[in-house]
């Protein structure tokens, strides 16, 4: 924090300090960065809002966002490699899920701070 006096500029440092000492890696910083970007996509976005609601495969999810399966499989790999979804087989489907509690946190979160 910084206050204006008379043109001179003072800084709080003990402020400064704290919150640097706090301060997340530019690492850490990057990835976060890069994990909000994944949800700057609406089809990512539907599709995470369907795992929300229900596990489902590929043809489910296409169907119920009127989108090929080859789109939704290709916002599966963004999402999975981002690790907000996961998949298990049970015979020859693939069934996709939110990968953890997180991801439904940020996405009731998301959806609670726009309808307020």
């Amino acid at each position: 924090m910084a206050e204006q006096n008379g043109g001179f500029t003072h800084v709080h440092q003990e402020v400064v300090s704290r919150v640097n000492q706090i301060m997340p890696g530019e690492e850490e910083l990057f990835d976060l960065a890069e994990l909000f970007k994944v949800f700057g996509d609406s089809t990512r976005i539907r599709i995470l809002y369907v795992l929300f609601e229900s596990d489902m495969c590929v043809c489910g999810i296409a169907e119920l966002l009127g989108m090929t399966q080859s789109a939704i499989s290709h916002q599966l790999q963004v999402l999975k490699k981002a690790k907000l979804v996961r998949y298990r087989r049970e015979g020859k489907t693939i069934f996709y899920s939110l990968a953890d509690g997180h991801v439904r946190t940020i996405l009731g979160q998301g959806m609670e701070h726009i309808t307020e």
